[in-house]
């Protein structure tokens, strides 16, 4: 095999990059539905239809057998006839892929899911967490539930957000069902300095009154806090289907005021919130969004403790105990009405009482939902609130839905953040791929001396759907390629946007089409951390769209540990360098035909000194391995950086693989290591077609 050839082009690339002239930076029914339906608005508040959701639960599970005749929906108090009716179910038949214990807490060495689809059924929903209403106390217990959830629960169709009040928004860009990303996210959670919760759940008492950590005059912190569900709820709102919003706090009530013990008469301020929380509640609404809300205060001691300093003799004792044990219990009642009353509103509950959070119970509640439409009459449309109110008659069961609505339609009511009308930047942020033009891509970190981190992109596009014109013996056309890295939280560390002028011969052109063309894109990292890499391809003639993105790990290289770049996938050469230049097209497209050779490479960081290195390779297919290599020594061979190593394989892709989506392991072993440390672990997914 001649690998040098191989390498060489593999790594200088690309595919026609001559060929660029130019670039510049009704009736009732009783279907089962899928949950991707795109004329599936879920909610709908229109002049011929008022539609809405509900849940049906039995001792705590949802049930999906019930016809419309099972139903009856009432506004205002009066009956209306029900004129569409569906269950959506959003229970996946792909197999959960839950981490084995050894790897539980270890997401590097779980299997990645395979991208979403977007006409897959999926739950859609977003952990906010209010790290501006939580306790120091609380977000350790946040990160753990999360963690659990993370390695436990996740299937692989969910699209799940982790987002911080706290700091810069990007909710839209941030939905993955990647466990990397989310536990990333799950790391970066840190109790906020400015949180109005302090640093305990129950403050002390010192003397007579509350004694409440200070906000650091911060302040506004609960202004920020609904700022935050607001962009959220724009976000979810640009996805299909049925989404939740789940909100962690200690600390959303209707109203603050200060609490006192001694029954003086003092003066404070009373600042009500319940608008604000209303208006919240209907943008869920006509976003189709249930919000569930968890009381991290959880389960909590009011009585007495040593932190509270509190002058008492024997004859006041009872009194003044029974006073703190009152006003802790009412601050606590205080804190988490709030967020009762938007879970109410939309059809949500919350999860009080309780220092596991509930979390699965609030994921079995998203398996699916009944949807209820009626024929609206002249007065819906009145711009006052109409009250919403379902029944089931069956006995034992309970019903959930939405506590109503403002009488205004959606044509009306649909105004939407300007970044959300450009079909590209919603594109580019989207979880989801759109394929009117099919690319997709290659991402990995690399590392310079003098230029630093540096995330490289190979793009493939099929110019299939693109429109190149024949002028004067050859093919032209202009596309625009625009790409963004998201960051922690969904900040943009860094964008771009080209345009590109095709100017081919036909003999490229034809090529083109056979092999497609590859684009290769840098965009430079200031800081290590986990981002997600996010390109659209726009045809200028048609405006047909293409995306994709994927998940780069952009280590912190001062720290010495091994670390591997993203892997390049590629057909290996078979003999002269002929064939290498005919069987390395599309690095980016990564499919690949059964009875063949997956070849890969990567870069290998801070490898001098690090013992007896040893690659192992391994192939997955839905989270089971169907190929395992043999340990082989890395070998340095005569390259004179031993920091920044070549190093390349094969994986033999046997006859008998099916057609689908796999999964390339790869694992960087110190054999001379008594515990056989595995030092990196590197994954590369890719297709198999016929």
């Amino acid at each position: 095999m001649k690998s040098k050839p191989f390498l060489a082009l593999l790594l200088s690339v690309c595919v026609l990059l001559p060929a660029l002239a130019q670039t510049k930076p009704a009736t009732t029914t009783q279907p089962q539905k899928p949950a991707n339906d795109k004329d599936d608005d879920v909610v709908r508040i229109t002049t011929n239809l008022v539609q809405i959701d509900a849940v049906v639960t039995k001792d705590g599970k949802v049930v999906p057998n019930l016809t419309a005749d099972d139903f009856e929906i009432y506004e205002d108090g009066r009956k209306q006839v029900i004129t569409s009716f569906a269950f959506v179910s959003n229970v996946t038949t792909a197999p959960t892929q839950p981490l084995s214990p050894k790897a539980k807490g270890k997401t590097t060495d779980a299997v990645p899911f395979s991208p979403l689809k977007r006409e897959d059924p999926r739950r859609i929903i977003a952990f906010v967490v209010d790290d501006l209403g939580l306790s120091a106390e609380s977000m350790s217990q946040v990160r753990k539930q999360l963690r659990k959830f993370i390695t436990e629960q996740l299937q692989p169709n969910d699209l799940i957000a982790i987002i911080r009040t706290g700091s810069e928004l990007g909710a839209l860009q941030q939905f993955t069902n990647d466990r990397r990303l989310l536990s990333r996210a799950v790391d970066r959670l840190r109790w906020n300095i400015c949180s109005r919760a302090g640093t305990s759940v129950l403050p002390r008492f010192t003397s007579d009154r509350f004694e409440m950590d200070p906000e650091f005059n911060c302040g506004g912190t609960y202004g920020n806090t609904m700022n935050a569900m607001r962009s959220t709820l724009d976000a979810l709102a640009q996805l299909p289907g049925r989404k939740s919003m789940v909100v962690l706090s200690d600390s959303m009530p209707i109203e603050d005021q200060e609490l006192i013990i001694d029954g003086q008469a003092r003066p404070y301020a009373v600042r009500n919130y319940s608008f604000w929380l209303q208006k919240i509640a209907e943008k869920a609404i006509r976003s189709s969004v249930v919000i569930y809300s968890v009381d991290t205060q959880g389960l909590q001691y009011t009585g007495l403790t040593a932190a509270d300093s509190i002058p008492m003799t024997r004859a006041n004792m009872n009194t003044i105990t029974n006073q703190i044990m009152s006003s802790r219990s009412n601050l606590m009642f205080r804190r988490r009405q709030g967020g009762d009353l938007i879970a109410k509103q939309t059809g949500g509950f919350q999860i009080r009482n309780s220092n596991s959070f509930e979390l699965d119970r609030i994921v079995q509640d998203q398996s699916g939902y009944y949807l209820l439409g009626y024929r609206p009459t002249d007065e819906t449309f009145n711009r006052r609130f109409h009250h919403i109110k379902a029944k089931v008659k069956r006995s034992g069961m309970s019903i959930r839905t939405r506590f109503g609505f403002f009488g205004v339609s959606e044509e009306e009511a649909t105004p939407m953040q300007r970044i959300y009308r450009n079909p590209t930047n919603l594109a580019l942020m989207s979880p989801f791929r759109e394929q009117d033009i099919e690319i997709n891509l290659t991402s990995f970190f690399v590392h310079d001396k003098a230029a630093g981190s540096t995330v490289r992109s190979f793009i493939y596009i099929d110019p299939k759907g693109m429109t190149l014109d024949a002028v004067n013996g050859r093919r032209q056309g202009e596309m625009e390629l625009h790409g963004a890295l998201f960051g922690d939280n969904g900040f943009v560390a860094e964008q771009l946007s080209s345009k590109v002028t095709l100017n081919i011969s036909e003999s490229n052109y034809e090529q083109a089409m056979r092999n497609g063309m590859v684009l290769p894109i840098d965009m430079p990292v200031k800081r290590p951390g986990s981002y997600q890499v996010r390109i659209v391809a726009r045809d200028k003639a048609t405006a047909k769209i293409g995306s994709a993105g994927q998940f780069v790990d952009v280590p912190d290289l001062r720290k010495k540990r091994v670390a591997v770049s993203g892997i390049i996938l590629g057909k290996a050469p078979e003999t002269s360098s002929q064939d290498v230049e005919q069987t390395i097209q599309r690095p980016g497209a990564r499919s690949f035909e059964p009875n063949s050779n997956l070849h890969f490479v990567f870069m290998m960081y801070n490898a001098a000194g690090a013992g007896s290195l040893v690659m192992e390779a391994k192939l997955f297919r839905d989270g089971k391995v169907v190929y395992s290599g043999p340990e082989v020594p890395i070998a340095f061979g005569n390259q004179p950086d031993l920091n920044r190593l070549l190093v390349h394989g094969t994986a033999p892709l046997s006859a008998d693989l099916e057609v689908g989506d796999y999964y390339l392991q790869v694992v960087i072993t110190d054999n001379s290591s008594k515990k056989k440390t595995a030092l990196a672990v590197q994954w590369m997914d890719f297709e198999i077609v016929k």
